[in-house]
């Protein structure tokens, strides 16, 4: 049945037209006071005029122009407007024949049918089209922002956008523990409201059914309300309205969740694209959750890692005063200043002068980190030969060779150019290599110290110091200290170069050692623009290369 309005005052044309279309509901007048009455409050679904009528048709065809009705004339002898014959559906001419009105009007209820079913599927089309696009753009938002607090902002506001919910509660916590209620909102909410909407939250939480990351109460929970109008206020009615509910779940642990409440039913599209706006979130703020630990994390090592900085300062220094006074008082009672010593005092004398030169080096090694880790190593660079440094190394540790029998071969290019260093810090590194080949040499075996130009596109190292290398251009001086000892694996050469790094093997633990030798003199060779790095061949022996460049002077 469609509702019927009827413009006309003949009764007679009423009454055929009425009977013809007994199925339908009618409305009769020529009151333009009344029609636009009709039209705005009734909707009706079709408009028939009378063009006959005695009343002036122009001023109710003005009114029905603008409404999405059928406009069906009536045609008589009399003339009828261009205007209005052009903006009608329809048309039927006295006499009026019943089968012709009555197929007629069918008909066109038919494709008005019609029309307003595609207008619909347009509707919803463009409905679906514009919430893809709110899901493309919350996403792309999503994927550029490592903020908790705004990942929830990005949700909330896709959810906004794309459902036109009239409440959006979403439950999410701050710093890891302090439960947030977030509340988007078309009009203000009573307080009674607020406090539902709270024991709401814990309820909804506690019976999520996934494993709950913190437990609270409704007295935790802190409120965030953004209001678009303050013109009206909701109130416990807003509870019976439509709803939908979806958690904010990571790795089967519940983070949250967000509800929302609209008047208008919710289509089966719209709690399609509710559930995706909040399972987007989950990876970026997976994500963010890593990241904030990671960060953390980061900000308690690095303090942990000043405070060991401070500690090995302060103790090194303090360590450092007595060891001195230690030193010197063994000097003096092993010249026989204070008397004659037995030879089996001397023999433990020599003991202790050994260890307090093994403390002494550890202390120093302590310290060097300590500096260099805090920028404060001093280095006096100039230009000048490695071969001055290489031979003093050699004499002042061939006296310790010997003791092993061991064997220090040195070969130096003769055309080895000049580099622009602190040769101190050179020797430093030196010096603990050869001590390194030293102390891990069997006895009777031998020590090769070479030095010769190199270029750095012909160096060749394992893959692990290849970063390293790649930085390096153009020639270089390359010092490399061979050994005959235990040798190293393959998989960690990576790890010989890190502070406190000692390989565990048997020999290792028997010479023992501050383990930041290797450590520091990566730190001095690389203060020069160089590079060390190592390989080895296990029972055969390693061999430490680093290179320094040339001076430009």
């Amino acid at each position: 049945m469609a509702k019927v309005l009827l413009i006309t005052d003949n009764i007679d044309v009423s009454t055929v037209v009425q009977t013809t279309l007994l199925n339908h509901e009618f409305v009769v007048s020529t009151d333009t006071t009344t029609i636009l009455d009709i039209m705005k409050v009734e909707s009706p679904d079709v408009v028939i005029t009378d063009t006959n009528s005695n009343a002036d048709i122009k001023p109710a065809y003005r009114i029905i122009k603008d409404f999405q009705t059928i406009k069906m004339l009536l045609i008589g002898e009399k003339e009828v407007p261009q205007d209005i014959i052009a903006d009608a559906h329809q048309f039927v001419q006295f006499p009026i024949n019943p089968v012709v009105l009555k197929s007629t009007l069918d008909a066109g209820l038919k494709a008005r049918k019609s029309l307003i079913k595609l207008a619909k599927s347009n509707q919803e089309l463009a409905n679906s089209l514009y919430q893809l696009n709110v899901l493309y753009n919350t996403s792309s938002q999503l994927a550029g922002s490592l903020s908790r607090n705004k990942l929830v902002d990005i949700m909330n506001e896709g959810i906004d956008k794309s459902l036109n919910s009239n409440i959006s509660c979403t439950l999410s916590f701050k710093d890891d523990k302090t439960p947030v209620l977030l509340i988007n909102s078309n009009y203000k909410l009573s307080p009674r409201l607020v406090e539902a909407l709270k024991l709401r939250a814990v309820l909804n939480y506690k019976n999520s059914g996934i494993d709950i990351t913190e437990m609270f109460t409704i007295d935790d929970i802190e409120v965030e309300q953004t209001i678009k109008y303050s013109i009206n206020e909701y109130d416990f009615e807003i509870l019976n309205y439509h709803k939908l509910l979806s958690y904010i779940t990571i790795d089967d642990k519940c983070y949250g969740y967000s509800e929302i409440f609209r008047e208008k039913d919710f289509s089966s599209d719209d709690s399609k694209c509710f559930q995706t706006l909040v399972n987007q979130v989950t990876l970026p703020l997976k994500s963010a959750i890593l990241y904030q630990e990671i960060a953390q994390k980061n900000k308690e090592l690095a303090r942990l890692e000043r405070l060991k900085s401070e500690f090995i300062s302060i103790v090194s220094h303090e360590l450092k005063t007595p060891l001195t006074s230690i030193k010197n008082s063994l000097d003096i009672v092993s010249s026989g200043k204070t008397g004659e010593t037995t030879e089996s005092m001397t023999k433990f004398l020599n003991m202790a002068k050994r260890n307090v030169r093994k403390l002494s080096r550890i202390i120093n090694d302590l310290l060097d980190m300590s500096k260099i880790e805090a920028g404060k190593m001093d280095y006096n660079f100039e230009v000048g030969s490695v071969t001055p440094v290489i031979e003093d190394v050699t004499q002042s540790l061939s006296q310790i060779a010997l003791q092993k029998d061991l064997k220090l071969n040195v070969r130096t290019a003769g055309d080895l150019k000049n580099v622009y260093a602190d040769m101190d810090r050179i020797e430093q590194v030196l010096t603990n290599l050869v001590s390194n080949a030293i102390k891990f040499t069997a006895d009777k075996g031998t020590i090769s110290i070479t030095a010769k130009m190199v270029n750095a596109e012909d160096i060749t190292t394992e893959d692990c110091f290849a970063p390293q290398i790649e930085k390096l251009d153009g020639e270089y001086v390359q010092i490399c200290v061979s050994d005959q000892g235990i040798g190293i694996e393959k998989e960690d050469l990576i790890h010989v170069f890190d502070k406190f790094e000692q390989i565990e093997n048997s020999l290792s633990r028997e010479v023992g050692g501050s383990g930041l030798g290797l450590a520091i003199a990566k730190q001095l060779i690389t203060a020069h623009n160089g590079a060390i790095w190592c390989d080895s061949v296990i029972n055969k022996g390693s061999s430490f290369y680093f290179v320094l460049p040339v001076s430009e002077t």
